[in-house]
């Protein structure tokens, strides 16, 4: 994952639906809903949160 920049599922498809995107930023992993963009709240979580929510939806 590039720090700072939001990355989308390459899943998602193109339609915009109910998607989340990730970034890795200086306090560790964020995630957003991507419908909502810019104006999305961010959830920040430790990175072995992240990497075991990664292993769940896998």
């Amino acid at each position: 994952m590039t720090p700072g920049k939001w990355r989308k599922s390459s899943r998602s498809g193109g339609s915009g639906g109910s998607c989340v995107e990730a970034r890795l930023a200086a306090v560790g992993p964020q995630v957003r809903d991507s419908k909502l963009g810019d104006g999305s709240p961010i959830l920040t979580v430790s990175r072995s949160e992240f990497a075991a929510l990664i292993e769940l939806v896998k």
